[in-house]
């Protein structure tokens, strides 16, 4: 893992990064020089992983441990994040969610909840959190959300993480307008299909029909979307605020007729 210097001297907050995007988020940060909270729920040993990586490379990084469906915790990794940086955060990019698969007519309330919480209440309550810091600091900070394709594409059996993805896109928009004039920018990245490991054994259909459908060809990385993100928190999108990233190799551009 090379450094450059695109985020030197920030110090972000990344949640859910014990795998999967979020670990390629954190990792992607620190290569470009930030210093990196990585946060976890359950995936201690992949957190621990990440920061050992970041630290092997001469990054810094610490990982967090919190349950972001409690409205306590999100606030408490957030302050920790920010203790740890000095009293600073400069980007927050909350990567934590839940994908799963169950037909509308089978979903009870509770399980509606579950997955709304986990997508929708982390973003608003780590956000609030985050730029109470921001707004008090010199040049404010950066926010990314990591919404879907989903969120304008539903598909077959994700009702629930659908609408918690459409959510998360109007939320960034709705924040990017009351912080920017404290200097906080908002955005989302809708990733596409992103490879992990044993997908292809898992949903091999899918895979082949994504593969079929993509006009580039191949499925997402994780460090396509930490790329997205770098490039959001970085000098070189300071006038972009309030914007969908969308970054799926062109799916979303094939006709639907």
């Amino acid at each position: 893992m090379s450094h450059s210097s695109l985020l030197e001297g920030q110090v972000a907050l990344v949640t859910g990064a014990g795998g999967g995007i979020g670990r390629g988020i954190a990792l992607r940060f620190a290569a470009e020089g930030a210093a990196v909270a990585v946060h976890c729920r359950t995936s201690d040993e992949g957190a621990r992983d990440a920061v050992a990586r970041i630290g092997e490379s001469g990054g810094l990084a610490v990982v967090l441990r919190g349950d972001l469906t409690v409205e306590d915790d999100c606030r408490r990794v957030v302050r920790e994040a920010a203790d740890w940086g000095g009293g600073r955060l400069t980007a927050l990019v909350n990567n934590a969610g839940v994908q799963p698969v169950q037909g509308l007519a089978e979903m009870t309330v509770a399980d509606w909840r579950g997955v709304v919480d986990t997508n929708v209440l982390s973003v608003f309550a780590c956000t609030q959190a985050a730029a109470e810091v921001m707004r008090e600091q010199e040049g404010g900070g950066s926010i990314t959300h990591i919404a879907s394709i989903e969120a304008a594409r539903p598909a077959p059996g994700h009702a629930h993480y659908c609408a918690s993805k459409a959510a998360v896109v109007t939320h960034a928009r709705s924040a990017a307008l009351e912080y920017g004039p404290h200097g906080i920018r908002v955005n989302t990245v809708s990733p596409g299909l992103v490879d992990r490991e044993g997908l292809a054994d898992d949903w091999p259909d899918g895979v082949r029909r994504w593969q079929q459908a993509v006009p580039v060809g191949r499925l997402g990385r994780t460090e396509d979307i930490g790329d997205a993100c770098v490039f959001l928190a970085s000098r070189l999108a300071s006038w972009v605020s309030g914007h969908d990233l969308v970054v799926d190799g062109g799916v979303s551009a094939r006709p639907t007729w």
